[in-house]
């Protein structure tokens, strides 16, 4: 279901569809999109016309890519596209795409242009309003288009890039070699948004209350008057599905929270308190620890992880149902799980156009068997939509801004055979590592930072003696939706502090790293 179309903003009003051509740029797209209140989904580039033309969008953005429109294969666009009249935007790729598509011409120039760059604006367009005749904006590409379609006039040029810009105004077709929906591109959010206004005509209408409206609706019409099940883990996205699924359907749902023993320190407290005592939300809190431990016993593939502590889970939420929910209602009665997946979620557990990194326990690693339907009011927002929907909800600040935690939780920062020993040691170091960032005034600043203890040990020396113990890896990251990231510089003498911190108090410890590995290549957990 498109929010766009049937379960947000006006009925009549379409999505911005982003058709993704890989690396990522398409979520950075659709973003910026939605912070200019209108709302956009991302589509693999496969898509047929009439697929597309189904969703009744307001707009096409064709999104840039790590291809060369040149090189054989290449990823392509369903080129009907171009003569339904819907507005569309290719932005450097995607520019060129539509450029040799519709006749025109893209050459390897041999030079290229990467980074900052002068642009100078050299035509009339509803894109550049407003704009100085010359602005700096972001490149990055080796090819260039050295000739418009037929029709099309060029609007703007840089000195590697003749056409910089250009348009078919008539047919609503525009194309930008540079990226604005990167922030180094002057007035590049002033360009999405006059596309959006001007060209498509959408209103404003994607905002945080036309969220809850309409999941609201959509939770009610899905579940009518079953009872419904919500996985808690606290972290913040399924507390925000807890309470937007709570404000829906009231006393309809139950919340479950399963003690894994893999769980950060002071979560089950945080999470009673929160939902039991100021939400008055009814609470399951089963202690299972014993369970997960037995279940993952010699398992060191993070995939067989996920999918055994994902089938845990539903087994244990299967059993609650049966005991206190489904139970009591008539026989037959449908029953609902509520999770927190969100957009990133799904786009990294593998679409038509993006390859599996890894799946996620609340995507890929559930049982074929499964006997809830899920609800999951938060499947096409990113997280930073997230954060403003849970504090317009009024959750606590602490839980709102909480950074993220994997849902199979210290079993992926645990690198090798799951055991209570060493989910106590890593839970140690990462809760050090938590209060010293904190301490710093960091901790808003990064998007995640935590521990990630190895299974292997090393040689060292406390006191007179050798010691054999684990290492503790400290990993911390700058991100705005986790599909890129950063590695955090942090202070040198924060670092000092932690290593002497996790050594002196977490005892099988006698080593702390630091991974300044960026995503890509890397990803922001270990596994």
């Amino acid at each position: 279901m498109s929010p766009g179309t049937d379960s947000a903003g006006d009925p009549g009003e379409g999505p911005i569809l982003v058709v993704d051509f890989g690396a990522q740029y398409a979520q950075l797209i659709a973003r910026r999109v939605r912070e200019a209140h209108v709302y956009s989904e991302i589509v693999p580039h496969t898509a047929t016309a009439v697929e597309l033309m189904a969703r009744r969008p307001a707009g096409i953005i064709l999104s840039g890519g790590p291809k060369s429109v040149n090189e054989t294969p290449t990823p392509t666009v369903d080129p009907a596209i171009y003569d339904t009249g819907v507005p569309i935007l290719g932005i450097c790729y995607g520019a060129q795409l539509l450029t040799l598509q519709l006749g025109g011409e893209v050459s390897r120039t041999g030079r290229g242009e990467y980074g900052r760059t002068p642009l100078t604006v050299t035509g009339s367009s509803p894109l550049f309003c407003d704009w100085p005749s010359d602005v700096e904006v972001w490149m990055s590409h080796g090819d260039a288009i050295t000739g418009v379609p037929p029709g099309f006039t060029a609007t703007a040029a840089s000195a590697d890039a003749p056409v910089a810009a250009l348009q078919h105004a008539e047919r609503s077709i525009y194309g930008v070699q540079f990226h604005p929906e990167v922030v180094h591109t002057e007035r590049g959010a002033d360009l999405l948004e006059r596309f959006l206004y001007d060209v498509c005509h959408c209103l404003p209408l994607w905002t945080h209350t036309s969220i809850i409206e309409s999941q609201v609706q959509a939770v009610r019409a899905q579940v009518g008057s079953s009872p419904v099940l919500c996985a808690l883990s606290g972290g913040v996205d399924s507390a925000v599905a807890a309470a937007l699924v709570h404000k829906a359907i009231g006393d309809q749902l139950t919340c479950v929270y399963v003690d894994t023993g893999l769980m950060r320190a002071h979560e089950s407290e945080q999470v009673e308190e929160t939902f039991r005592r100021q939400f008055h939300i009814d609470l399951v809190h089963v202690k299972a620890a014993d369970r997960f431990f037995e279940a993952l016993a010699g398992v060191t593939d993070p995939e067989a992880k996920r999918k055994i502590i994902g089938e845990l889970f539903i087994r244990i939420f299967e059993e609650v149902a049966r005991e206190q929910v489904l139970g009591s209602g008539p026989p037959g009665l449908a029953g609902y799980l509520v999770q927190g997946t969100l957009y990133p979620d799904v786009i990294e557990s593998g679409s038509d156009s993006a390859a599996t990194i890894k799946s996620h326990h609340n995507v890929g690693g559930l049982p074929d068997d499964l006997a809830f339907d899920l609800v999951e009011p938060l499947r096409l927002l990113f997280k930073d939509e997230v954060r403003a929907v849970g504090e317009e909800l009024g959750l606590p600040h602490d839980i709102v801004w909480r950074q993220p935690f994997p849902g199979p939780g210290l079993a992926v920062r645990i690198v090798g055979d799951v055991t209570p020993e060493r989910a106590d040691i890593l839970r140690a170091a990462d809760s050090i590592v938590v209060e010293e960032i904190r301490r710093a005034g960091l901790y808003r600043d990064l998007w995640q930072s935590f521990a990630v203890l190895p299974a292997v040990r090393t040689v060292g020396v406390m006191g007179d003696g050798r010691t054999y113990a684990y290492p503790i890896v400290i990993r911390a990251v700058t991100s705005d939706d986790a599909m890129t990231a950063d590695w955090a510089r942090l202070p040198y003498d924060l670092l000092e502090r932690l290593s002497s911190r996790i050594i002196n108090e977490v005892e099988g410890v006698n080593r702390v790293a630091l991974d300044i590995t960026s995503k890509p290549p890397g990803t922001i957990e270990w596994e």
